[in-house]
């Protein structure tokens, strides 16, 4: 049986090739992101590791650096701590460290000169170290206020020299001017950052806006002394409110730091293995199905010469085992390409890992093996049971593949699960949004996709005569004949659509919802934005001086500053005891620039000195109404300011605006917390002004500092929909690799089924048929298989996605859109994909020789 099984694989090797490639692509995804995290994540660790101190003494602090960029605040510690640090038992040196992340560097042209993959811009003051990532290749390093050092990588991306002046925008710092008087080049992997380098005292006030201030202090160990001995000396001298950290410590929280992002490569990337996985199932199913189909006489020759069914069920399982194997060593070396083709990817992007050296971990290939192998039995196990049960004397009388049983309790159970299924996806339409909307609906999701493939073959019998109704009126009998043979196996026509009927399903859904994320942020832009105009950078915040710069500008009126809080900063209590630490402070005059209904009190008291403004949700929780007085806790200080609530605010929806975050005024914040800078400014134009000139006005005010942008409400629902756009481009990434292997399984499908009725087909050349027609055929086939399991997909789809957009309407996603031209492009390319996938099949049937299929058995 074992010699039978490896002869049967190598008789086979052709036919099961296209299974082995929906194999390769499932691993090489698998094995290519492993390989390549492994090695970012082993690079950045060495680099951590390289450049850490035995010690640093930073700021104690649980802000995150989202927290921070939010609010324009920078983490510091007094100078005099270095001096403090120098003089604890078993230090040698003692460094200031100046490093803030974030900054904004133009150059002699007004453009930034950082990154745009999203990397950060770090100022650093310069000092010698044998820790240092870069080294000096060219000029000299900074020895005066307003001189600078760029690294080379950054250098030549944006063409800057020795002599460039350039600007820099900090938002603790301001404003300064520099002049590059040097060039520096990693020693190390570049993470892809945009590094300048200052003199220590220029960069103290550029950045933290004081030359009493520096980020950290990094020490060196004195000989015989350990990281953790001198760690813990450091403690006892300094005392509380500095966080000490050792090199490995530091080394794992940078690390860390890093390791979200690379966390976001390595699961988008296995949500493309998981695709490929799952499609490539319904691929080697039918593959391994019509194989056993095409065998019968075959196994019930085995049968009949003594081999049991538990011995015929091992040799397709062991044939499945084969082929898993070969597909995952191919796809283990696709694996390899993959990971080289991603590191050259991110080279372009700003990552400069030329040199570093791919790390293939042992698990790597445990997992592809896994992944490969499990897959491809799995998938053959159901046909495997099939050929164990064929019985030796009516597999020898046959001369062609056992009849197909009935579909009736397939049926049965499809009914129910679609019943089940249904139910659920209509708990989730009415549910809340949360866990157990959010659980009813991936209930009824998983439910329907497995009624629909259940019941594939059902629905073959029903709609594919409905879709083909037109084909013997225009293309005459082969139209009927093509008609017929899509017909003729219902579970192979299922199992065929139900890979392009998952891909399909996935981007109907994720489309309405987000078309409908897109519409429903429009309408509430609509409702919301009362301002002419927002200037605002990407989610961090910028110096005030942009907004005294916009107020001075001919034409302006009404300007509105508004600065977000994190909840380490602010605390709000209310008389029953409760708290909140979702606060922003905004300036008298909010209430015209961005509206918002006011249900109680008066909308100009928003922003006023001693008032408060929350929404109706956050009023009833907590029983307050105008008067109620509130409490104001700054953390950092532990200074407590008293206020009383002035205006009560409908409810926002949440994706848009500020949501229930109590407005706070901002002169509250200025006293408070005075290194807090401006997150967004509004800005309306005077009255009688021309909106257009203003709005040009304003824009050229803002020039100087390219990390804001100046918006009309157009402007910002253009913004808004870029980002949806995002998620759009990942689903159709997603739905292009179910595609592909949708197309690899039609082609299978129709090449076995080629084979199947060879001596059908050449019947038909010998009574007339020509091969342009035998072509169509073929071809007429394969359009209605595709457009039927697009069809089908599309019906998921748009079902899954309207009770998605249901539940999340309270969330604020409350317009439902259906986006007919996506529904409408899908059929299109679905008889594209049915036209392209035929063509190879269709060839080789057109070129068979009569007399040779004739005489096939």
């Amino acid at each position: 049986m074992l010699k039978a099984s490896f002869r049967s694989f190598l008789s086979h090797k052709g036919r099961m090739a296209l299974s082995a490639i929906a194999i390769l692509l499932s691993v090489a995804f698998v094995s290519g992101t492993l390989i390549f995290t492994d090695t970012i994540t082993k690079t950045f660790d060495d680099l951590f590791k390289s450049t850490s101190a035995d010690v640093t003494v930073s700021q104690e602090s649980d802000k995150d650096t989202g927290d921070l960029a939010a609010t324009g605040r920078v983490l510091s510690i007094p100078e005099s701590t270095v001096e403090r640090a120098a003089n604890v038992p078993g230090v040698a040196k003692a460094h200031a460290s100046v490093s803030v992340e974030n900054i904004t560097v133009a150059d002699k042209n007004n453009k930034a000169i950082g990154s745009s993959t999203g990397a950060p811009t770090i100022g650093v003051n310069w000092y010698e170290s044998d820790r240092s990532a870069v080294k000096l290749t060219s000029g000299r390093v900074p020895q005066a206020p307003g001189e600078a050092v760029v690294d080379a990588d950054t250098a030549d991306r944006k063409k800057i020299k020795i002599g460039d002046p350039l600007r820099i925008i900090a938002p603790a710092g301001g404003s300064s001017d520099a002049t590059v008087v040097g060039i520096a080049t990693f020693t190390t992997t570049n993470p892809g950052a945009t590094l300048l380098f200052l003199e220590t005292e220029f960069a103290q006030k550029a950045l933290l806006g004081s030359t009493d201030k520096i980020s950290s202090v990094e020490l060196d160990a004195a000989s015989g002394v350990s990281n953790d001995q001198l760690k813990a000396n450091v403690q006892k001298e300094l005392g509380a409110g500095f966080d000490v950290k050792t090199k490995a410590e530091a080394a794992k929280k940078a690390a860390d730091d890093v390791g979200q992002f690379i966390d976001f490569i390595k699961y988008a990337m296995l949500g493309f293995a998981g695709i490929a996985v799952l499609v490539g199932i319904f691929l080697i199913f039918n593959t391994f199905q019509m194989l056993v189909a095409q065998r019968t006489r075959e196994l019930g020759l085995m049968r009949a010469i003594g081999a049991s069914g538990k011995q015929v069920r091992r040799s397709v399982l062991l044939e499945a085992i084969l082929l898993g194997l070969v597909g995952s060593t191919i796809g283990l070396a696709a694996g390899f390409g993959l990971a080289v083709g991603l590191k050259a990817l991110i080279g372009l992007a700003g990552m400069n890992l030329k040199g570093t050296s791919l790390v293939f971990k042992p698990w790597t290939p445990i997992v592809a093996y896994l992944v490969g192998t499990l897959v491809t039995v799995v998938a053959a196990y159901i046909p495997a049971r099939r050929a164990s049960r064929v019985s030796p004397m009516a597999a020898l009388r046959e001369a062609s593949a056992p009849a197909q049983k009935s579909l009736k309790v397939r049926t049965i159970i499809g009914l129910v699960l679609t019943v089940v299924g249904v139910l659920a996806l209509a708990g989730g339409a009415s549910a809340d949004s949360g866990a157990t909307g959010g659980g009813l609906l991936g209930l009824g999701v998983v439910l329907t996709l497995v009624a629909f493939v259940v019941l594939g073959p059902v629905l073959a019998r029903t709609v594919i005569p409905a879709l083909a109704a037109g084909y013997p009126k225009l293309f005459g009998s082969m139209g009927k004949l093509s008609r017929e043979n899509a017909m003729r196996n219902p579970r192979r026509t299922g199992a065929t659509a139900a890979a392009l009927m998952i891909g399909v399903a996935l981007v109907a859904a994720l489309s309405v919802v987000a078309a409908s994320m897109n519409d429903s942020i429009s309408k509430q832009i609509d409702e919301s934005f009362g301002a002419d105009f927002t200037v605002q950078s990407q989610g961090t915040a910028f110096p005030t001086e942009i907004a005294d710069k916009i107020q001075a500008t001919d034409g302006v009126g009404t300007v509105v500053r508004v600065r977000v809080l994190s909840e380490d900063d602010v605390e709000v209590r209310y008389p029953d005891g409760k708290t909140t630490d979702n606060a922003i402070g905004a300036e008298q005059g909010f209430d015209t620039v961005w509206k918002r209904a006011v249900v109680s009190g008066n909308g100009g008291d928003i922003g006023a000195d001693g008032k408060v403004a929350v929404s109706e949700k956050v009023a009833k929780d907590h029983n307050l109404k105008i008067g109620s007085p509130v409490e104001v806790v700054f953390k950092e200080k532990n200074q407590t300011v008293k206020a009383e609530v002035g205006a009560i605010q409908e409810n926002e929806d949440p994706g848009v605006g500020f949501g229930e975050a109590v407005v706070l005024p901002l002169d509250m914040i200025k006293q408070n917390l005075p290194e807090v800078q401006d997150f967004i400014v509004f800005a309306n134009s005077k009255a009688g002004a021309d909106k257009t000139q203003v709005s040009e006005s304003v824009k050229r005010t803002i020039d100087p500092y390219p990390q804001v942008k100046a918006r009309d409400q157009a402007d910002y629902k253009k913004l808004v929909q870029e980002q949806i756009n995002i998620l759009l481009y990942m689903i159709y990434g997603l739905l292009g690799l179910a595609i592909i292997i949708a197309i690899l399984g039609v082609i299978n499908t129709l090449a076995l089924s080629v084979v199947e009725r060879t001596r059908e087909i050449g019947l038909m050349r010998a009574i007339g048929a020509s091969r342009r027609q035998i072509r169509r055929m073929i071809r007429l086939e394969s359009m209605v298989i595709a457009v039927f399991g697009a069809l089908i997909g599309l019906a998921l789809g748009l079902a899954w996605g309207v009770v998605a957009q249901r539940l999340l309407a309270s969330e604020g996603l409350d317009v439902l859109t259906i986006p007919w031209s996506t529904v409408i492009t899908v059929v299109v390319l679905s008889a594209v994909v049915g036209l392209l996938a035929a063509l190879l099949p269709a060839l080789r049937a057109s070129r068979m020789n009569v007399l040779n299929a004739i005489a096939t058995e």
